[in-house]
């Protein structure tokens, strides 16, 4: 099984993901004016308007943070040491790549599950890429394919693997069985998924910021006791990105090809840019300025912290302890831990036990209120199918504590890369609407006036657009 996974696995990702993943991004930015950059300027207005709470849904910074609980998970630690270890510190240069790109593609996909999102029975608003594939491509099967995907992925592999580092970090740390850390963390996701999205997006505007403050606190006050090794760092990451770092004195060479393959996989899988899960979290958004690009902006910013802030404060610590210089069967939580022992001393293990909880406990959380969103599309009346999906979701959180590390990176990165081919599918084929969407949104920005959707004035799309989500907005 591992070895089927893995020529699977190198399949995908050897070659087809990175081509797509690659186009997707560079289309959408050519596509939409650049809009990654031209809504630089205006990042600050976009986040103090994402508090606004408006009627029918979540803010847009709930939405925001929901979805950052989501992608700042044990990835952004235990994957990104596993992508130095793999692909060699040039790796970290190819996730930073992978945010300029990234930042194209979640636009698409996040304005498009906000135009096509619909309210629910109880008023909320609900979508993602399963409702734009029904709604604007007007492929219902599609949409229950990749809704099959996401449930597979976020209900049960994802959180194995989030399991999985949080029972090494914690055995590291304190020596604590696998399965009482599995459990622990099981009930603790228990109690908080049965609030619902509204009592999730409520508890992660705190808990997200404050969590994601502490790690990278931590990281930049390493660094400044490090300073002198940054220089050496930096130039150590660009050589190795391009195969350049000599494999002599012992050290390890690097190609090309293993720096790219890596950094792209664990870029992804954090800031799951064009991966179809984000979308889940825009679309509960009841935007402000009233625009589905308006929340495709803000979750952009999403892809910026969660790679550019968090996964390269996790590089730096990895990188100023000395990369490691072959794969190995050690956990990646592990070598985060080392290398912070390595810098600090011993409460390293402690802490870096302490935030790979945090950081895995709120993403399994937000994993299942994707998952559950998507369970929703296949089946609306889902009551009793919900507390099967709960009982699942507990039961990987435990198996995946005891589950070995190999066949769950192979797992995750195998219906990553499905997922993420059938959700880019659907907005290559709908980045005609994506173009539309943000040109009328820079149109208004150019004339200086708030965005508003109207979508009477495009009569091509207005026909697919649920009714009660953009009918009673004002008009321009």
């Amino acid at each position: 099984m591992p070895d089927f996974l893995y020529f699977i696995d190198e399949i995908l990702w050897g070659s087809v993901m990175i081509y797509l993943l690659l186009a997707a991004g560079i289309w959408f930015t050519f596509r939409t004016g650049f809009i990654q950059f031209r809504s630089l300027r205006r990042l600050s207005q976009n986040l103090k308007n994402s508090l606004s709470p408006q009627p029918g849904g979540l803010t847009s910074f709930q939405a925001l943070c929901t979805s950052l609980a989501a992608r700042v998970s044990s990835g952004n630690l235990a994957g990104v040491a596993l992508a130095i270890s793999a692909g060699g510190p040039g790796a970290v240069f190819w996730m930073w790549v992978t945010v300029i790109i990234g930042m194209a593609t979640s636009f698409a996909e996040c304005s498009l599950a906000q135009l096509f999102k619909e309210p629910d029975r109880e008023g909320q608003f609900r979508g993602g890429p399963a409702w734009y594939m029904a709604r604007g491509l007007g492929m219902r099967w599609m949409g229950v394919l990749f809704s099959i995907f996401l449930v597979v992925a976020y209900g049960l592999i994802f959180n194995s693997v989030q399991a999985n580092s949080v029972a090494h970090a914690l055995r590291f740390a304190f020596d604590c069985p696998e399965i009482l850390a599995g459990g622990a963390l099981a009930i603790a996701s228990l109690l908080v998924m049965v609030t619902g999205i509204r009592g999730v997006a409520r508890l992660m505007q705190w808990m997200l910021p404050a969590m994601a403050f502490l790690w990278v606190a931590a990281s930049v006050a390493v660094t400044a006791c490090h300073i002198e090794q940054l220089p050496e760092v930096f130039t150590l990451i660009v050589k190795s990105a391009f195969g350049w770092r000599e494999a002599t004195a012992g050290a390890m060479g690097y190609t090309l090809s293993q720096a790219l393959t890596a950094g792209f996989q664990r870029g992804m899988f954090s800031n799951e840019a064009g991966m179809g899960s984000t979308p889940n979290a825009a679309a509960a958004a009841a935007s402000w300025p009233p625009h589905p690009a308006a929340q495709g902006i803000v979750q952009m910013v999403g892809v910026f912290i969660d790679t550019i802030v968090i996964c390269t404060a996790s590089a730096m610590i990895v990188l100023l302890a000395g990369p490691p210089e072959s794969h190995s069967n050690t956990a990646g939580i592990q070598l985060v831990q080392q290398a912070l022992i390595n810098l600090t001393g011993s409460w390293g293990a402690g802490f870096v036990a302490l935030i790979v909880f945090l950081f895995a406990f709120s993403s399994i959380v937000v994993n299942y209120i994707y998952a559950e969103n998507n369970l929703i599309f296949i089946h609306p009346d889902a009551r009793k199918s919900r507390w099967v999906l709960r009982a699942g979701v507990a039961l990987m959180v435990v198996l995946g504590s005891l589950l070995s590390l190999p066949l769950v990176w192979q797992l995750a990165d195998v219906i990553m890369a499905l997922m993420a081919i059938t959700n880019l599918t659907a907005i290559l084929l709908l980045s005609p609407i994506v173009m539309l969407i943000a040109r009328d949104y820079l149109r208004q920005r150019k004339l200086g006036i708030q965005p508003v959707f109207n979508a009477a004035r495009y009569p091509e799309i207005s026909a697919q657009i649920a009714p009660g989500s953009w009918d009673d907005l004002p008009r321009q």
